[in-house]
């Protein structure tokens, strides 16, 4: 019997190698520290934090047919996902992403997600051919939707007939990726999930805190912002509606995923039927635990 998903994950399903120091980096170090390889992209860490919220999502992503991508798609079934709409690719071999973390943050990273953005369209063949939705009936869910995709496809979307009854929640991938986003932002029911520095870059200038960034952002035609700011503030608004809250005070032992686990703790808390200064509440708690290092991967 097939599964029932809650929610649509698109974008990278990939490979994350992470290094980790407990020392302060800089260009050049060379330290002691631990090397960890786990599943990761943005759709996928949406993903695993949406399971841990009782939640089943399906998986929007191309994977390759190669011996990491078998032991991924191994990965995400065993941990409960539905990849039964996954693009298999004979030619592409599986994403990967690359960083290093210092007791200092990320010191740097590298996304290599050539094959997502080379399959383009094909990933969102389900929702047209009739299995998760069609031009004429469109998939009328929640989707989650990550800037990996290629600045073209995210303006094919903003305007497709496929995500009109969606319940688009959208993040960049990362601050270089976030002015993709643009063609998104006067989508009609696009929830964005951006930190401050991603704000700033949307709307060409530097905000003091996220909710000035929310206020703007909706100024310049977003549906609904979700605005954080590391352990500062976070702002969620509409038009003329914006809450604010502080996250709790946690060490930070990593921050890759970070933002991602913020976005599925929320989405998993207002479709559990949660007000929206709970939500956001239980928001800023999973992704202080998380940077806390006191949930697993």
């Amino acid at each position: 019997m097939t599964k029932t998903s809650d929610i649509l994950c698109i974008g990278s399903v990939l490979w994350d190698v992470i290094g980790r120091a407990a020392s302060h980096m800089r260009v050049g170090s060379d330290v002691p520290g631990r090397i960890t390889r786990l599943p990761g992209g943005v759709a996928m860490n949406i993903a695993m934090t949406l399971r841990r919220f009782d939640m089943t999502p399906a998986l929007l992503t191309t994977v390759g047919r190669d011996a990491e991508g078998e032991e991924l798609m191994g990965e995400a079934n065993r941990m409960g996902m539905i990849c039964d709409y996954v693009y298999r690719s004979e030619d592409l071999p599986t994403d990967v992403y690359m960083a290093i973390e210092g007791a200092n943050g990320l010191v740097a990273a590298i996304a290599d997600a050539h094959s997502l953005e080379a399959a383009g369209e094909k990933i969102l063949r389900p929702m047209a051919d009739g299995r998760l939705g069609s031009a004429e009936t469109p998939f009328a869910g929640i989707v989650a939707l990550d800037g990996n995709l290629t600045e073209e496809l995210l303006q094919i979307i903003a305007i497709s007939p496929l995500f009109t009854a969606s319940d688009l929640r959208v993040a960049p991938a990362s601050p270089g990726k976030a002015e993709r986003l643009l063609a998104l932002v006067g989508h009609p029911s696009a929830t964005l999930y951006v930190n401050l520095e991603e704000a700033g870059l949307l709307c060409q200038t530097a905000f003091e805190t996220s909710a000035d960034a929310a206020a703007a952002l909706i100024k310049r035609g977003a549906h609904r912002v979700l605005v954080t700011d590391g352990g500062k503030s976070a702002s969620e608004g509409t038009a003329g509606d914006i809450i604010t809250q502080t996250p709790p005070a946690v060490m930070v032992t990593r921050v890759t995923g970070a933002g991602d686990t913020f976005m599925a703790a929320h989405i998993a808390s207002e479709a559990q039927g949660m007000d929206r200064a709970a939500s956001l509440t239980r928001a800023l708690n999973a992704a202080a635990t998380y940077v806390s290092g006191e949930t697993p991967l």
